[in-house]
């Protein structure tokens, strides 16, 4: 029987994504639920680490012990190179704590106004954490994919960066379907990076019942 397993994201965009990944990765020993269903609707935490790890690890462990759940986190982030890595572990807020994703593209944009085609190198990385409720261990996952910054937006599939952000062929992470996205994108690499993290969350769980 399926258990528990609490997607710490108030990102709806972020939330379709895991749910669709969990099927396509077939991983069925876990049901996964939304804050808002265990009453932590607005719950927030503070993401002021240097790094993905320190981030997503954070995130676990707090919506683990306020819902007393298995949690699952990540934290993400597109680097450019000819940024020196920016926006990084800050891609979310790049203009501003209060900006949206058109806002962060549009500011990146400016930011590359003067860097041609051939030197917008980028990536998309994604780290995953799980944790469980009370413990101060996480177990972690780690993917990316690369691509480089177009100097347009196309696409409106997805979501935050991915009109920009431009693969290998040309088509943009906007362009692709849901299932297309899952097979290559950071986060699905991170997620098949933590399998084996989930399968022995599971096995504790299922031996402490």
């Amino acid at each position: 029987m399926p258990q528990p397993l609490l997607i710490a994201t108030g990102n709806a965009g972020k939330l379709r994504e895991f749910r669709r990944l969990f099927e396509q990765l077939e991983l069925r020993d876990w049901e996964l639920v939304a804050p808002a269903e265990v009453g932590l609707d607005g719950f927030e935490v503070v993401e002021d680490g240097q790094t993905y790890i320190a981030n997503a690890a954070r995130k676990a462990r707090s919506y683990a012990n306020a819902a007393r759940l298995p949690a699952l986190a990540d934290d993400s982030g597109l680097e450019v190179d000819a940024l020196d890595g920016a926006p990084g572990v800050y891609s979310a807020r790049y203009a501003g704590p209060d900006a949206d994703d058109a806002a962060n593209r549009a500011k990146l944009l400016d930011a590359l106004a003067d860097t041609p085609a051939d030197a917008r190198a980028a990536r998309f990385r994604c780290v995953v954490a799980v944790a469980y409720p009370f413990t101060t261990n996480t177990r972690l996952g780690e993917g990316a994919v690369e691509g480089r910054i177009a100097m347009d937006e196309r696409g409106d599939l997805g979501f935050g960066y991915d009109p920009l952000f431009e693969l290998p062929g040309g088509r943009r992470m906007a362009e692709l379907s849901a299932d297309q996205k899952n097979r290559i994108s950071h986060r699905a690499r991170a997620l098949q990076d933590a399998q084996w993290a989930l399968a022995a969350l599971a096995r504790l769980r299922a031996g402490k019942r």
